[in-house]
């Protein structure tokens, strides 16, 4: 080998952090308030996981590495009761307990510091006020106020999706029938197009079926679309699976397939094309 300069091994390009956030943001949907490193346990389990984890809206999104465009789990908080004081630990770290109504969740901070401003920005956002902590410095307080304000706006553009969506209808000859929000009088094609085009808008649309009075739910799954018939029959909505599914409503045939994802359903605006309209977010299960 000439010159005495030895060939070096090619290596293989990073994502750059602006595109690893670009892509996070598309996929959850959801503001980003905070992130770092936690140890988390849920209460079922018996050993701790380091995780690189986002605050974002009312939702934690673990990450197995801080590079990862995709989650590997996430966990909604909205329902939290309470949360135990910060710990000091032997080793450094900070632990403490958020009281959710299914369980507890066991978080461990890097150190005690870390540990509170974790908790500060959960309970800003599960409780929207910040919370009286005097050994939280100006500057987190600050950034605390900011992130509440940013919750408040988020959630009232969530309201008011929410309730202009509720006041619409599957046709005007049926003016008094309260429609999901997730229901648009589209085409399966027009379907797949808008879940397509907004895939952090949501990923799960009701719409008419082919024949009169029934419908049909399109999914966006990864890269492809799952169509599956609703069929109405009296008083019951018919789901056409390899085992036949009847529920009483259209709104529980929106929950089933929200429950069988372990998904949970947030509204969102998205472009559909000359007008925005609401639609729900379906989250995938953990």
């Amino acid at each position: 080998m000439s010159g005495g300069i030895r060939d070096q091994p090619e290596e293989i390009p990073q994502p750059t952090p602006r595109r690893i956030f670009q892509e996070r943001q598309r996929i959850t949907g959801l503001p980003l308030y905070f992130q770092g490193y936690l140890s988390v346990r849920h209460s079922r389990c018996q050993e701790f996981r380091v995780y690189w984890t986002e605050l974002r809206g009312t939702m934690l999104f673990f990450y197995d590495d801080k590079k990862a465009p995709t989650y590997s789990q996430k966990l909604d908080i909205s329902a939290l009761t309470s949360a135990t004081n910060v710990c000091p630990e032997e080793n450094g770290s900070a632990q403490f307990i958020l009281m959710l109504l299914d369980g507890e969740l066991e978080l461990k901070a890097n150190d005690c510091e870390c540990g509170k401003e974790w908790k500060g920005f959960i309970l800003t956002v599960t409780k929207m006020s910040v919370p009286p902590d005097e050994s939280l410095l100006p500057e987190q307080l600050t950034r605390m106020h900011e992130v509440l304000e940013k919750e408040k706006k988020r959630r009232t553009m969530v309201k008011n999706c929410s309730s202009t969506s509720m006041t619409r209808s599957s046709s005007p000859s049926s003016t008094l029938t309260t429609m999901p929000v997730c229901f648009y009088a589209v085409s399966r094609q027009q379907a797949t197009e808008m879940l397509e085009k907004n895939p952090s808008c949501g990923n799960l649309i009701l719409r008419p079926g082919s024949e009169s009075k029934n419908y049909a739910i399109t999914i966006r799954h990864k890269l492809d679309f799952k169509h599956y018939k609703v069929v109405s029959k009296g008083t019951s909505y018919i789901i056409e699976l390899e085992r036949r599914v009847t529920l009483p409503s259209l709104q529980d045939v929106v929950n089933y397939f929200v429950t069988q994802t372990q998904g949970h359903l947030e509204p969102f605006v998205i472009q559909t094309g000359a007008a925005e309209d609401p639609v729900f977010r379906k989250h995938a299960g953990c």
